[in-house]
């Protein structure tokens, strides 16, 4: 499930990339929450419906959540991605991870943060800080730029808040956890793009396509993979994703886009997931070791 989510994610800002090219940023949000929250919502009433599974509920957490894990951040990212490049808002994920550690610390139970995540989380800030530049703190009446990489960052900590958010929540349903935070951002943002680009417009027969596509792929399939992953695993091991996104947004951006590869993106890329492959070294031995062959006790 990780593997698949950092192919999904990382190709998904090319495909804001191309729906930028005919439709404003809330309208593109809008339109991948909506087309997500239809299929998540029928697929959960046709399993019955079930949300919390004992006498305690969270919805107050719950519509946090579905402010944070798809309403804000989609703003965020598509209105941001007018001004950066695919490869940027890509890159730009991998801060997730370097958020979540510690936040994971002081609010989840069982993921503190020891002298190996506390070195890599210092290597993955120098990464950040590259990443956004000194020119994010500049004010220019040209250069929209810095503020689109302040808003790709300002998604990657949504999504961080949302992640440990989530893990906090009791016994839910996983689909139903899919589906009601999908509900929550589509009542946000969908008044809220008709209150500042006005009346939805009608693109073309291909964006529409890429809108549906958006909605239905890397939001609808990927969000119920990603709630799996952080209830089963945790938000920290849920960062291992990052690994790939970026390296799969830049790779598609140059290939297909055109867009430049500049020497600082791959030093930022770099930086980043060192920090990242130092915090997680333990997760990511589990994950490579060879289970024992079966029928001989594994090694002490």
């Amino acid at each position: 499930m990780v593997a698949i989510l950092g192919l999904i994610w990382g190709a998904t800002f090319l495909l804001i990339e191309i729906a930028l090219t005919e439709l404003p940023p809330l309208w593109i949000a809008s339109g991948r929450i909506s087309f997500a929250m239809v299929l998540t919502v029928a697929v959960w009433r046709l399993r019955g419906g079930a949300l919390f599974l004992t006498e305690r509920t969270a919805w107050p957490s719950l519509a946090l959540i579905g402010a944070l894990a798809s309403a804000l951040p989609f703003t965020l990212l598509a209105w941001g991605q007018q001004f950066v490049t695919a490869g940027f808002a890509g890159v730009s994920m991998a801060a997730v991870a370097l958020m979540v550690l510690p936040l994971a610390h002081f609010l989840v139970p069982g993921e503190r943060m020891h002298w190996r995540r506390a070195i890599g989380f210092l290597i993955g800030f120098a990464g950040v800080v590259l990443l956004i530049g000194g020119q994010a703190f500049v004010s220019s009446g040209a250069a929209m730029e810095p503020l689109g990489r302040a808003a790709c960052v300002g998604a990657a900590a949504c999504y961080a808040v949302s992640s440990v958010t989530m893990r906090r929540l009791p016994p839910i349903d996983p689909i139903g956890l899919a589906a009601v935070p999908l509900m929550v951002g589509t009542a946000l943002v969908v008044p809220m793009a008709w209150a500042v680009e006005g009346p939805p417009p009608m693109p073309s027969h291909g964006i529409l396509a890429i809108v549906a596509l958006l909605g239905l792929v890397p939001t609808a399939g990927a969000n119920l993979l990603r709630v799996l992953v952080i209830r089963s695993a945790g938000p920290v091991f849920m960062s291992l994703v990052n690994y790939q996104v970026p390296m799969w947004s830049v790779v598609l951006g140059v290939l297909l886009l055109g867009e430049p590869f500049e020497p600082s993106l791959l030093a930022a890329m770099g930086l980043i997931l060192a920090g990242l492959l130092v915090s997680q070294w333990g997760a990511l031995r589990r994950l490579m070791a060879r289970r024992p062959t079966m029928g001989h006790p594994p090694a002490h």
